[in-house]
């Protein structure tokens, strides 16, 4: 099994990994369970490629191994694209799932169902042992509900209505990635590691 590191101590985000790379023989593990310690990266990018970019180049130079970070977010349109980058800590620096979930709804108290049309994005970049730099895009199309529904997922997924009407939420995991964001632009990366790790045969 051929290991990646993730960025990321978010331990949601490495099952989300795995589920879909276990089955290309490749396994993701954060920094600290390989034994390494990364420091904080200022998402100082103002778009979610560049601070994806940001934390897997920081983890590269620290590791030396295959490294793969993720940048990601929710994109209202009633509220021109907000939260976008800053979704994480949108309700202010140490801001929490339910706070950001608070000030998202008061946001949009006044703006109609048919108005409360969003997006999640995610950009996901792998950096290969050669220092090849592999991006993949990934978005989910819904709507945000007027209070949060359903207990498993994280971040806005109480709020995030797709097709069906239920919310990430209320998913279980291998719905989730079906369809998900982070789950396309996963199987986007799988593609173009298929082709890496076939050139490489060749």
């Amino acid at each position: 099994m051929k290991t990646f590191v993730i960025a990321s101590n978010n331990p949601k985000k490495v099952n989300e990994l795995n589920r879909i790379l276990n089955p290309m023989g490749i396994t993701a593990k954060t920094a600290k369970e390989m034994g390494v310690s990364l420091d904080d990266v200022e998402e100082t990018g103002t778009t979610f490629v560049e601070n994806a970019r940001l934390k897997a180049r920081a983890a590269f130079e620290r590791t030396k191994l295959p490294c793969i970070a993720d940048d990601s977010g929710l994109m209202v349109d009633a509220l021109n694209g907000a939260p976008g980058v800053y979704s994480a800590r949108y309700s202010g620096e140490n801001a929490t799932d339910s706070a950001n979930n608070e000030k998202l709804l008061a946001e949009l108290s006044e703006v109609q169902p048919a108005r409360r049309t969003a997006k999640f994005v995610c950009v996901i970049c792998c950096i290969l042992e050669n220092g090849k730099e592999i991006i993949a895009y990934g978005e989910c199309i819904g709507t945000i509900a007027t209070k949060p529904q359903g207990s498993d997922g994280f971040g806005y997924d109480p709020l995030f209505i797709v097709e069906g009407g239920k919310s990430f939420a209320q998913l279980s995991p291998e719905e989730k990635d079906k369809i998900s964001h982070r789950g396309n632009a996963i199987r986007i990366l799988k593609q173009q590691l298929s082709k890496e790790i076939t050139q490489g045969e060749n």
